[in-house]
């Protein structure tokens, strides 16, 4: 649900600056349904993107017709926005695969309940066009059409129950009824008898019959003229280039009719096209079939009382049924000529069609039709929806767990030959500030986790590239160098780092998960040449160091010099612990600063690989301490790196870095694993949240356009650069859940009792013990330090 009390909507379809009659109706729904909302409405659009189409809001997301993994990754946006409707717009042409297929690969993962309103309904579809029109009504709670027939056909042809189908139709502008010639001279058009047909040009709309009455009605009253007015459909355009319009333009001349008729070909505003209507005296539609059930044209054309001639196509019939308008057969141009003739000829007749059609529009203004959406939209009893459990293919399996499909695009994208760049402008690799060992490590440890459930060759040649990267950043003694610029030249005088440590844990992720028994050799030979070093580090890079030692144990449980440099370690943590530490400040150091959660983490894993309680106890004080620091009760608020939090003094709420929730989801998992506590798991869900927008300013960190990840959470929204540090934090994140919820799925199978079907923290939110937050222990104990956080 939202945040506030606006109903949030998302609104799949195209949408303008794309020049397509489903775009226009879709900006012009939003429009009406905001009024008719009076300010409790909150649209969102994922636009169909065909092209290069620079979007604004309240475009948020795109999807690239036929790039099946922009569907899947459009409906995690989705899902992780917290709306509370979706409204689709369907036309089998908007979507990738056979006959729009690829939507339903979103529709079936959205957890927000689906209004489908249908833009095409055929009559005798092929078995790819029925399957995707009833999967499409399947995933929706609603499903609108336009015209009566629309009801039937659905109900005969598709069997969809009546109960899901609504008759809304077509929504007309609201446009006063007047007098033609008050517009003409906007035009030049005064004493002239006008004829109008407008849309997007192609074959289907029969303009050449229309052409080929034109001289017999010219005979009739030499004051018609005719506008053909609309740019060339972009498909059309795309194709056959404007091969239609130029055959259109030889018949005007071949007929003689070039002082008769003009081609107005562009795409005209709303503005412009109502002026355009109200200077029209009669408007045509001679389309070449039947087999059209809407027309957003001829519903304009009538709801601004225009004396209509069409062709008996489904939507006309229905629209000009009662005297609203003249019906003429398809393809015959005499009696499109001779009704023509007689509305021109006969006033009474002229007056009393447009009075009918503007009289039957006014219950069909954009006005009234927003308010229609809008009751469903804004219905209280909206049905919970629970996505469709199908068989998934390799690249399709993290969705039925409701987390984003890990990528390696972005992450590839910041690698060369040598390695990860630290950083990036936007998505850009920022080759100013080279590369680093940290980052370096940090991506083989994810890659090869990454190898490890989805075994693919980009991954290998990745962990090759940072492999490499990390055993040249050796030197001869186990000292690590960490700083590298563009010409592949290590930087002098380096400032204290951690990179050590991250070598050391890559080191161990590799040794205790080699893609290849060869690896093994080669990553022991440099870890052993380097673990002499453990205990001159830093107390985050003997927490790194930790990490790595124990996954080499792992591999080699009787390793007896680890173990005694692991036991070293955890010992020097504990030490700086006891000595910093207060009753009010369970910590390490006297300040919380940059990658908190790996030292209760390092302690956790020091405790279940060596047994001892002593680590394990302050493992969770420590972890706990960190908890009532950085969540709230809610969601994760973490320690910014503007100002950090020292003892006694305030908390920085900005700017929050990916890589402390990343450091938390660890931690989270490793404290589950020691102390089988259901609630961490919950909170190590949380904690990845933060990337998808349950945080302090509700926006998602993470990039659902490009698979990278923001550079952090600043006062003002997202740091929009897209550098190492924060994809791989993500990535290790997403990684460390997707464990998690294999890890589960199997204790529970092996239990004989069902895989969840839902989010797992909702699941297990009932049972869970939230963490107090600072301010809610405040009033429990009222400490001095308390009352300054």
């Amino acid at each position: 649900m939202t945040q506030g009390t606006a109903k949030k909507v998302v609104f799949l379809s195209s949408f303008p600056p794309r020049k397509c009659g489903i775009a226009t109706f879709t900006a012009d729904l939003i429009t009406s349904t905001a009024a008719a909302a009076k300010g409790d409405f909150e649209p969102l659009v994922v636009a169909m993107q065909p092209g290069d189409h620079k979007y604004a809001d309240p475009v948020k997301f795109e999807i690239r017709e036929n790039v099946k993994s922009d569907y899947i990754c459009a409906a995690d946006y989705v899902n992780f926005s917290h709306v509370d409707v979706v409204s689709v717009q369907h036309e089998f042409g908007l979507f990738g695969g056979e006959a729009g297929a690829y939507l339903s690969l979103l529709l079936n993962r959205l957890k927000a309940p689906i209004i489908t309103t249908l833009h095409t309904v055929l009559d005798d579809p092929d078995p790819d066009y029925y399957k995707s029109l009833v999967d499409v009504c399947k995933a929706s709670y609603r499903v609108i059409t336009m015209n009566k027939q629309g009801l039937s056909m659905l109900r005969d042809i598709y069997g969809i129950p009546a109960k899901k189908v609504k008759l809304i139709p077509h929504g007309i502008p609201d446009l006063p009824f007047v007098d033609s010639n008050y517009y003409k001279h906007k035009f030049g058009l005064e004493d002239r008898k006008t004829i109008l047909t407008f849309g997007l040009l192609n074959k289907n709309k029969g303009i050449e019959t229309m052409l080929e009455a034109l001289p017999e009605i010219v005979e009739a009253d030499p004051s018609v003229i005719y506008i053909v007015l609309g740019m060339t459909h972009p498909n059309i355009l795309k194709h056959e280039g404007e091969s239609y319009r130029f055959r259109l333009q030889r018949m005007v001349k071949d007929l003689g009719l070039q002082e008769h008729v003009i081609f107005h070909n562009r795409f005209v505003n709303d503005q412009e096209l109502h002026n355009f209507l109200c200077a029209a005296d009669i408007y045509v539609t001679p389309y070449v079939s039947e087999k059209q059930l809407t027309s957003g044209t001829l519903s304009f054309a009538v709801g601004t009382g225009k004396a209509v001639v069409s062709t008996p196509y489904w939507a006309a019939v229905e629209l000009l049924a009662d005297g609203r308008g003249m019906l003429v057969p398809f393809g015959h141009s005499k009696p499109l000529a001779h009704a023509i003739i007689e509305i021109l000829q006969n006033d009474s007749k002229f007056y009393s069609l447009r009075r009918q059609a503007y009289e039957y529009g006014r219950s069909r203004t954009w006005p009234k039709i927003g308010q229609a959406y809008w009751k469903l939209f804004s219905a209280r009893r909206l049905p919970v929806r629970i996505p469709a459990k199908t068989k998934l293919t390799p690249t399709q399996t993290i969705s039925n767990i409701e987390v984003p499909e890990p990528s390696l695009a972005h992450l590839k994208k910041l690698t060369d030959d040598t390695g990860l760049y630290q950083h990036a402008k936007f998505t850009i690799p920022n080759r100013a500030y080279g590369y680093c060992t940290d980052d370096n490590a940090r991506a083989l440890i994810a890659v090869t986790r990454y190898y490890c459930q989805y075994s693919e060759p980009q991954a290998l040649e990745l962990l090759d590239t940072y492999l490499s990267f990390v055993i040249h950043s050796q030197n001869q003694d186990g000292t690590i160098r960490n700083f590298m610029d563009f010409d592949r030249a290590w930087c002098e005088n380096e400032p204290a780092n951690d990179a050590f440590g991250r070598v050391l844990w890559a080191f161990g992720t590799v040794m205790a998960n080699p893609p290849n028994p060869a690896y093994l050799s080669i990553v022991k030979d440099c870890f052993d040449m380097s673990v002499g070093q453990v205990l001159r580090q830093l107390p985050k890079g003997m927490a790194y160091s930790i990490l790595g030692m124990s996954d080499y144990l792992k591999h080699f449980p009787g390793a007896s010099e680890i173990k005694r440099q692991l036991e070293l370690a955890a010992d020097g943590l504990v030490t700086q612990y006891e000595e910093c530490s207060y009753p009010d400040w369970q910590w390490f150091e006297e300040i919380l600063t940059y990658d908190n959660a790996v030292l209760p983490h390092a302690l956790f894993v020091a405790a279940s690989t060596l047994g001892n309680k002593k680590y394990r106890e302050i493992a969770e004080k420590t972890c706990e301490f960190l908890l009532a620091n950085t969540f709230n009760g809610e969601h994760f608020s973490f320690v910014g790196c503007k100002g950090w939090h020292e003892r006694g003094g305030p908390r920085a709420a900005f700017d929050q870095q990916p890589i402390e929730a990343a450091g938390t989801v660890l931690m989270l998992r490793a404290a589950y694993d020691v102390t089988q506590n259901d609630r961490f798991l919950t909170l190590q869900r949380k904690a990845f949240d933060w990337f998808l927008g349950q945080n302090d300013l509700r926006i998602p960190v993470y990039d659902f356009r490009t698979k990278g990840c923001n550079d952090g959470l600043t006062p003002d929204g997202v740091n929009t650069n897209q550098g190492a540090e924060s994809m791989l934090s993500f990535l290790l994140g997403l990684l460390a859940i997707v464990e998690s919820y294999a890890f589960i799925d199997k204790t529970r199978a092996g239990n004989g009792v069902s895989p969840p079907q839902t989010d797992i923290a909702m699941q297990r939110a009932k049972r869970a013990q939230p963490i107090k937050s600072v301010s809610a222990r405040a009033k429990d104990k009222e400490s001095p330090i308390e009352k300054l956080i």
